[in-house]
Parts: C-alpha cells; structure tokens; sequence
C-alpha cells in the first residue's frame, strides 16, 4: 500500500472510530489527510469501498496471526491462550479498529452485514479449537460456538473497557487475569 493510500486508510480509521460512519464525510477524510477528492478517488471508489477495505484487511490480520501462530500449538488449550494474547496485541494496537468492528455489527446495512460475516468467519475459527478441544477430552463438553463468542468478547470489552477508563493497561497482566478466568471453567 503506498503512502497516500494508507495516510486515507489510518484517517477514515481513526474517524470512523471517533465520529462514526454516518457522520464523516469524504470531505472531512480529505481535509484531514490533506488532498484532493480525486486522489481519494483514485484509491478508493467511495466511503464505503473503504470502510470495507478497512474491515477487510484488519479481520485478515487477526486471522492471519492466529493461524500462524497456533499451528505450531499442539493442544487446544495452548492454541486458545495464543488466541487470547494474539486479540490483546491487535487489539491494544489497533483500537479503533475494533471500536469499528464493534459499532457496525448491528443493523441490517450491507456494511452491518459485511462485519457480522467477518466476525463470525473469525469466531469459527476459534470455534474449531474449541471443538477440536472437546474432541481431545481438554476441553468440557460444551458448545463450542458459545465459547468461541466468550472468549473473543471478553477479552475485547475488558481491554476496551480499561483503555476508555485510561488505567494503565499491561498486556501481560490483562492475558494472566483472561487466562485465569476463561480456562478455569474450560479445562476438564
């Protein structure tokens, strides 16, 4: 991605966050990025093209990273705390991201529409974890999905919570205290 598209993509990113989708305007992207409509235009079609590239590109990143990094896990249990620690870092580095993700999984627009397949696409990978967990005898017998769902909410509404309440904010403490909590009501 060249520069000029990424100053309009960390931009719309960091607007869509704060103001919302509705309320930011492709003249206020420009203002702020400091160029002309045509050469947003010429990156993007619309608003809209990159609000989509922006949801796409930040659910393949925290896929990506999951994979990767739990392939080289052996038990489901070590491949869920990966996950917990992989959504901390992406989270805590890319916060408006989420704030975004989180504001437009409602509703029944085809932007709503696109983040609810995106989550769920990455909630069923964790999913398989878990499942393949239960299949091990590692994991209770339980609904994976339901997991998979408490798992990816905890972890992002407790480390938004304690970043929009300005605590200091320890990504190793935060994975401890997650940790301790999610697993001790998984493990057999």
């Amino acid at each position: 991605m060249n520069k000029t598209k990424r100053k309009i993509f960390e931009t719309s990113m960091k607007l869509f966050a704060e103001k919302g989708y509705d309320a930011t305007s492709v003249e206020e992207i420009t203002s702020v990025v400091g160029v002309a409509k045509g050469t947003l235009y010429y990156h993007f079609s619309s608003k809209e093209e990159i609000f989509y590239f922006l949801i796409e590109e930040g659910m393949k990143l925290l896929q990506n990273s999951i994979v990767i990094k739990t392939t080289q896990k052996k038990s489901a249990i070590e491949k869920l705390k990966c996950v917990i620690l992989i959504q901390l870092k992406i989270i805590y580095k890319y916060q408006d991201f989420l704030r975004i993700i989180l504001s437009q999984i409602w509703g029944k627009e085809p932007r709503n529409l696109k983040c609810k397949e995106y989550v769920k696409q990455y909630l069923k990978i964790v999913e398989e974890i878990v499942e393949q967990g239960i299949k091990n005898g590692e994991i209770i017998e339980s609904n994976a999905e339901t997991i998979a769902i408490g798992i990816f909410s905890n972890t992002c509404v407790s480390l938004l919570y304690k970043m929009n309440k300005n605590y200091h904010v320890s990504l190793e403490e935060m994975y401890k205290e997650l940790e301790d909590i999610i697993f001790k009501g998984l493990k057999k």
